[in-house]
Order: C-alpha cells, then sequence, then structure tokens
C-alpha cells in the first residue's frame, strides 16, 4: 500500500494474534504499513494474516514467545530482512496466570508476568534501537488499568504493567535525542482475556456500566486509531505519555 498515514513504514506488533495486537495490526495496515507479528499460536497468527491482507496490507507471521530471551532480536532481523527499515514497535504480549489474592501468589506468577510483559517489552525496545537511532521512531507500550486502578486479584499483572510505564518514561527522555518517541495505550476493549473473565453477561454488564461513552472498546476502531495517531508523524511532539483509551472508565 503506497497510501496512508503509516505508508512505507513497517510496524512490528507483539501478541497480535487476537484482540488488541490483532486490531493494531489492522489498523495500521489499513494506514499502509509493513505488519510484522509473532505470538505462539499458528492459528491465531494465520487468522490475523488473513485479516491484513484482506485489508491490502504486506504481513510477516513470526512464532516465538517474548519471555524467550532470543525472540526479540530474531524477529527485528526477520523484519529488517523482509522490509528493509523499522519505524514501529508496538510492545502488545503478555501471559497472564490464574487471578489470586496477594497472600496466596506464589513467585513464580510475579516472574512469569515480569518477563513476557516487562523483559518481553524492555527487549524488543533495545533490539529495535540500533535501527531506529538515526531516523527516530516510535514505540508504543500496553499498559493496564489494572495497574493504574490497582485491580484486588491482579497483583502480579498490576506490577509488570505499571513497571512497564515507569520504564517507558525513562526510556522516553533516554531517547529522545534520538527522536525515539515512546508512550503508552492503557486500553479498554474486547479482548480474548477480557471476554473470558468477564463472560457472564451481567458482569460484562457491570464493567460497561463504569464506562462514561458506555460500551466496550473494539480493538481496532478504538485502540487501533490510537495507536496509529502515535505512530504517525502527527505524534511528533508526543513521547514520555500514557492515553488511556478507556472509554473515560
Amino acid at each position: 500500500m503506497t497510501e496512508g498515514r503509516l505508508a512505507g513504514r513497517t510496524a512490528i506488533i507483539t501478541g497480535a494474534g487476537t484482540g488488541v495486537g490483532q486490531g493494531i495490526a489492522v489498523a495500521m495496515a489499513k494506514q499502509g504499513a509493513n505488519i510484522v507479528i509473532c505470538g505462539r499460536t499458528p492459528e491465531t497468527l494465520v487468522d490475523t494474516r488473513g485479516r491484513v491482507e484482506a485489508v491490502g496490507g504486506r504481513i510477516l507471521c513470526l512464532e516465538g514467545s517474548v519471555a524467550d530471551r532470543d525472540c526479540a532480536p530474531r524477529v527485528v532481523a526477520a523484519a529488517m530482512e523482509e522490509f528493509g527499515r523499522l519505524d514501529v514497535v508496538v510492545n502488545n504480549a503478555h501471559t497472564f496466570s490464574p487471578t489470586l489474592p496477594m497472600d496466596e501468589t506464589p513467585e513464580e506468577d510475579f516472574r512469569q508476568h515480569m518477563e513476557s510483559g516487562f523483559f518481553g517489552s524492555v527487549w524488543f525496545m533495545q533490539a529495535a534501537f540500533p535501527h531506529m537511532k538515526d531516523k527516530g521512531g516510535s514505540i508504543i507500550n500496553i499498559a493496564s488499568i489494572a495497574g493504574i486502578a490497582g485491580w484486588p486479584l491482579f497483583t502480579p499483572y498490576a506490577a509488570a504493567k505499571e513497571a512497564i510505564r515507569g520504564m517507558s518514561r525513562s526510556a522516553a527522555r533516554d531517547w529522545g535525542k534520538y527522536k525515539i518517541r515512546v508512550n503508552v495505550i492503557v486500553p479498554s476493549s474486547h479482548s480474548k482475556i477480557t471476554d473470558a473473565y468477564f463472560a457472564d453477561p451481567a458482569a460484562m454488564e457491570a464493567v460497561v456500566a463504569t464506562i462514561p461513552l458506555g460500551y466496550m472498546g473494539d480493538p481496532e476502531l478504538d485502540i487501533g486509531g490510537v495507536a496509529v495517531f502515535l505512530a504517525s508523524d502527527e505524534a511528533r511532539y508526543v513521547t514520555g505519555q500514557t492515553l488511556q483509551a478507556d472509554g473515560g472508565m
């Protein structure tokens, strides 16, 4: 695609097989970006490939877990080989654990959330840096209202997501001189995890009642559009920020 706000650019999106990651991938493809996605489930990657190609986008799908240290450099190298440039990284992947009270949460759960969510984001940022330092770029990290509001039963998830926000603010200062912008989106939208956790219609209705705009967001239309903005030249002066795309929740 030669038209659009992201025409000719290349974006890596982790955890893009479903939900928010998939919505961002499709939204960016519609704006002309070349898309590189990675995830652990081949079937969901195939689904995203179909959606991106249906809107005329080019896409490279790679299997891998962001919790593995070698995943980030491998995906970045593949993106450079396939498309010759890297402009955007969206760190969305995050492995979940059962929800438990703080006093019952094992150390392994904290490590799982930190390795997939926090370190996964760090490793992709560091792998992308050499390819952005001379021309700039946009890093978009995904946090959660669970961390900002402090949801009970979500301690390791909330902790990892808030660590991502702190890291993003400092990285924005470190990398500003390279014109690399680092921002955070806090989404409230339908996703595999959200829909499973609030599977009971009454539970979903109770959540929607806390959203002033009156509905649970759409991954592409409501979250993808914010990601496109942050990746585009329209956000050239925006860095170190958290944008809450949550309907006012």
